[in-house]
């Protein structure tokens, strides 16, 4: 460490915290080290000049000084110790005045330096006293001994002893006004920059702030148009098993009529029940969020039984539900999860996809990772619905049968895909299907895990 670096750190650390003190403390706190080494100095240098009685002066403001930078700086006391170093200070002076020639001695140098020191080391609300007693007092002092010239005797042996005592006195005072001046223009400069770091870091929080309030307002605005979508089309489904029920209740029907109204009436009452589960499920995530309990698992094992049911559903649509998974693959997942997150995207799959079409569910191992694939030969999508298919800026869909959604089970599956640190992404070209890929971690090793939740698009030429 350099020598002056070392300088400024002992001084900080001997002036005060900057955490702890403010400004005015750690320079009233400068102001009482500078005078303690200057008196110090002046002790010894009056009594070798002849001078024994400022010598035992400024060793009592030696004292002085030494304890009221105790008391200030130690026990964190200044409203005590700046009034007791004026007062001091006005005493010693005063006396030195007397004791040391009066106007010839250098006295006059040292009530101008004590004036600067109290205007320094005081409060602004008490230099209308400090200033005029300090201004009166020296005043007093010369129209007395202008009036009364024999108080005040000539102190100095020979002219040699003058002459060192003005020009140590200079020396002393200029190297205070330095020392004070300099550690003043220094600390606010200081004050200064970190105030202006404070404010620039503040600026830019705000600017934060504003920002994540901007996205709070596009989120919730998204989330109002959801709940709307959401309600229309509960509503209309409800609607429809309405008048289902009032046909079946007010009207004699034919065999034929009732069982096609039945069958209506279950459809529908299935695709509504679906739709409120998936916003059951989506919202218990937004409020009490995602919480995955992953553990090893077969991953054959784990989707049997949903497979077979959406193999179910695909073959009463007239679809092929092809799925082949190893026996031996397992995953660090959340079952349930996983579940949820591959009965969606097959639901889909099966919702966009006409009467003999082919949805084929494969799983391969690649870089300690479990990549489930869901390829259909359905509808596809265009390249504005890609950009938005994981996203909240959503709207009322139809699959080929007129079956309706909204895109929760997809919002439902990238929430649960990222709990379980994994991906979730997909290939889409228009008329020629869609493929949904689903990367799961097959261990609980840290370098396997996968780098956060990405939504990738690609779009087949």
């Amino acid at each position: 460490m350099l020598p002056q670096q070392y300088f400024y750190q002992l001084w900080a650390r001997l002036s005060g915290d900057p955490s702890k003190f403010p400004l005015h403390a750690r320079i009233f706190h400068s102001v009482c080290l500078i005078s303690i080494f200057a008196l110090s100095y002046n002790v010894p240098f009056n009594y070798i000049i002849g001078l024994p009685n400022i010598a035992l002066a400024s060793f009592f403001g030696l004292v002085v000084a030494c304890a009221v930078y105790y008391i200030s700086r130690f026990k964190n006391r200044p409203e005590i110790s700046i009034p007791i170093v004026n007062i001091s200070g006005l005493l010693l002076f005063t006396f030195n005045y007397f004791m040391n020639s009066g106007i010839s001695g250098p006295t006059d140098l040292y009530f101008l330096l004590f004036l600067l020191l109290s205007i320094v080391i005081s409060p602004t609300n008490e230099y209308k006293f400090w200033i005029p007693v300090n201004v009166g007092m020296f005043l007093i002092l010369g129209i007395a001994e202008y009036l009364s010239p024999e108080t005040f005797p000539n102190t100095y042996d020979d002219r040699f002893s003058k002459f060192i005592d003005h020009l140590s006195s200079y020396l002393v005072v200029a190297a205070i006004t330095f020392f004070c001046t300099y550690y003043i223009r220094r600390s606010y400069e200081n004050e200064k920059l970190i105030t202006a770091e404070k404010s620039e870091a503040i600026e830019k929080q705000n600017e934060q702030i504003i920002e994540k309030n901007r996205e709070l307002e596009g989120i919730n605005a998204e989330k109002n148009k959801l709940m709307s979508i959401v309600a229309h089309d509960l509503r209309s489904p409800l609607g429809s098993i309405q008048n289902f029920l009032e046909l079946l209740t007010q009207h004699d029907l034919e065999e034929q009529q009732k069982l096609d109204i039945e069958n209506d009436l279950l459809n529908a009452t299935k695709n509504t029940l679906a739709m409120l589960s998936k916003l059951l499920d989506w919202s218990k995530s937004q409020l009490y969020g995602v919480s995955a309990r992953p553990e090893m698992l077969n991953l054959s094992k784990l989707l049997q039984s949903t497979l077979e049911l959406e193999a179910d559903i695909a073959f009463r649509k007239g679809i092929t539900l092809d799925y082949q998974l190893s026996p031996s693959m397992s995953v660090f997942a959340d079952g349930d999860m996983m579940q949820i997150v591959v009965r969606n995207i097959i639901g889909n799959a099966i919702k966009f996809t006409k009467s003999g079409g082919r949805i084929m569910v494969r799983a391969k191992s690649e870089h300690n990772q479990c990549v489930i694939s869901v390829q259909d030969d359905g509808i596809g999508m265009s390249a504005e619905k890609s950009e938005s298919i994981f996203s909240l800026n959503v709207e009322s869909t139809y699959g080929t049968k007129n079956e309706k959604g909204v895109g929760l089970g997809l919002l439902l599956c990238i929430e649960f895909v990222k709990a379980q640190n994994g991906r979730i992404w997909f290939e889409s070209e228009p008329g020629n299907g869609t493929c949904f890929y689903i990367s799961i971690p097959t261990s609980n090793a840290a370098d396997t895990i996968a780098p956060g939740l990405t939504s990738d698009i690609q779009l087949r030429a």
